[in-house]
């Protein structure tokens, strides 16, 4: 045979894979394809989520959306049928909103901290993918734990010493109804705790982790974020906006747990979003200690005051020390880069450990002024 010359191929890029948004674009694609092969390999019949109306819910809301409208665009509505030949009566859906509206339920689960802003934007972002909308009030329920625990302990529970009780009740009480929904129509439940959530442990084990899996354990709150706002005004090539995110945008991100009065918002509770993602990355992917972490965060972040860097370096690192059972039982989530946090495929830690007590030591020293 005669010898031949090496030839260098070279694969064609799609028109997507040269877009300036090619971190947004890939995401979309990954995790819309990655819960499409779970819907198909588990032989589930849809998707439930309990919408609040937040980031984190809307954001899987799309995402399923997208599943089902980049399915429309690579393989054809035939293909895709035929793909999921084992749900009942998906073949009498015909435009990409039909699809939606047979494979994904969402349900918004008030209480009476619950605010007409955030109703209003769930049924809009429900509205504008076509899928089911649901309203369960289990305010009732709430209630009723609350009357039961305090006749027991021979107290009432009031806002002032029992904060955190009182808030993870609400986001426990909605955990029953949707696994129960979710149960009669065969579906899986997807559960909507971010990774920023995951490192300090700002989810409600039993509540908002119900799930049987987390799309979004994978990504951090600020990227998040940007992402909708990228969904919002641009959207994936050949799909386009979803304008109607607005609603979800415009908002300040709450756990809306606490009475309307409180004004709770997550960045109060726990620290500027954009912070805490670079003090994880630097703490866990980097495995930087407390102190090296402030001399960034203190170049990185010149806005806030070294002190409050240190504090809330400190909270991190003691969040997350305290929370990793929390982790150990998050539902699994799709592996997306090389910051992820599962426990059980990429970053191990010791559920109960030293605490960090010598560094965290080393860090408040730092701030001492010193004595020449």
């Amino acid at each position: 045979y005669p010898e031949l010359a090496p030839e260098r191929t070279v694969l064609p890029h799609e028109t997507w894979e040269r877009s300036e948004f090619i971190k947004e674009e890939e995401f979309t694609r990954a995790v819309a394809l990655a819960l499409f092969d779970y819907l198909r390999k588990s032989h589930s019949f849809g998707f439930v989520v309990s919408l609040s109306g937040g980031a984190d819910s809307s954001g899987i809301v799309v995402l399923v959306a997208k599943l089902v409208q980049f399915a429309m665009l690579d393989i054809g509505r035939e293909a895709f049928l035929k793909k999921l030949n084992f749900i009942p009566g998906l073949e009498q859906a015909v435009a990409a909103n039909d699809f939606v509206r047979q494979l994904l339920t969402c349900v918004y689960q008030s209480t009476r901290n619950s605010g007409p802003v955030t109703l209003h934007s769930a049924q809009t972002v429900a509205a504008a993918v076509g899928a089911e909308f649901l309203e369960f009030d289990v305010d009732a329920q709430v209630e009723g734990y609350i009357a039961m625990v305090s006749r027991a302990i021979g107290r009432p529970l009031d806002w002032k010493t029992d904060d955190i009780a009182l808030q993870n009740i609400q986001a426990r009480t909605r955990g029953p109804s949707v696994w129960m929904l979710a149960n009669l129509r065969r579906a899986l439940l997807l559960a909507t705790s971010n990774r920023s959530e995951a490192a300090v442990g700002y989810a409600t084990m039993d509540g908002d982790t119900c799930g049987s899996i987390s799309p979004l354990a994978g990504i951090d709150k600020a990227f998040l974020r940007r992402w909708l706002r990228w969904i919002e005004t641009h959207g994936p090539h050949g799909i386009g906006p979803t304008p109607e995110l607005s609603v979800v945008n415009e908002q300040q991100p709450t756990a809306e747990l606490r009475p309307a009065t409180a004004k709770q918002t997550d960045e109060d509770d726990l620290m500027p979003y954009d912070l805490l993602d670079a003090i994880e990355r630097a703490a866990i992917r980097d495995k930087r200690d407390p102190k090296d972490i402030l001399q960034l965060m203190t170049a990185d972040f010149p806005q806030y005051d070294r002190s409050q860097l240190a504090t809330w370096i400190e909270t991190f690192f003691r969040l997350w020390c305290r929370n990793q059972w929390k982790r150990e039982r998050f539902a699994p989530s799709f592996h997306l880069d090389d910051e992820s946090l599962d426990p059980k495929t990429w970053c191990r830690f010791p559920i109960l450990s030293g605490g960090y007590e010598a560094e965290l030591a080393d860090l408040r020293a730092e701030l001492v002024p010193r004595v020449e």
